[in-house]
């Protein structure tokens, strides 16, 4: 039992470090630039050894990954509480989870980092999104589809496949390019999803 307990604090440890790790790399990319970031600095920051990092994390590339993935997991959190707080009307869910993902990715200042040069950080992550684009959306579908078995919907299953295609694609677009105001926006999503569900 106590070889179980110390294992467990021991995974624990490791999370709560990576997670300092990877934080610490969000703060120099936005701050300093991605091409700035190196493993024995990052040790520095969170007062390890760059080996510890190494062992934690895995290359750069596992990095930026890394720093991805835990942006996408902020992002579906908020998916999924707007479809948590209704539960009965799928059009005003998905207005408030496309609003709450509009209004983080305004304020995400990695994102900004990613995507424009005069932050700072260049560009040099960019690829990092496009390259594992086909990943991202299909985690952030998948991630929805499971949430919308909840719903009672006038879909079947190919439609709403494509449904939940066009919004997530429609709301990473505007992620990355926005033309309007989160609401705005959001409220066009929202009508978008109401035509879908009336016309069948």
């Amino acid at each position: 039992m106590v070889t179980m307990t110390a294992s467990a604090t021991a995974r624990e440890n490791g999370t709560a470090l990576r997670r300092r790790i990877i934080a610490a790399a969000v703060e120099l990319t936005t701050g300093s630039g991605w091409a700035t970031v190196t493993m024995a600095r990052l040790g520095d920051e969170v007062g390890v050894s760059r080996q510890t990092v190494y062992n934690e994390i895995g290359s750069k590339t596992a990095l930026a990954e890394a720093m991805v993935l835990t942006e996408l997991d902020r992002f579906l959190r908020v998916v999924e509480a707007a479809l948590d707080q209704h539960p009965d009307d799928l059009v005003e869910a998905i207005r408030e989870a496309a609003r709450g993902v509009l209004e983080l990715a305004r304020d995400n200042t990695l994102l900004h980092a990613i995507v424009s040069a005069t932050h700072g950080a260049g560009t040099d992550l960019l690829p990092l999104l496009t390259t594992h684009a086909d990943s991202l959306l299909a985690t952030a579908k998948s991630v929805i589809t499971d949430r919308l078995a909840a719903f009672t919907l006038p879909l079947d299953e190919d439609r709403l496949a494509v449904t939940i295609d066009v919004v997530v694609r429609f709301v990473l677009s505007h992620v990355m390019q926005p033309s309007g105001t989160p609401a705005s926006t959001a409220d066009g999503i929202a009508w978008m999803v109401r035509q879908a569900l009336i016309v069948q």
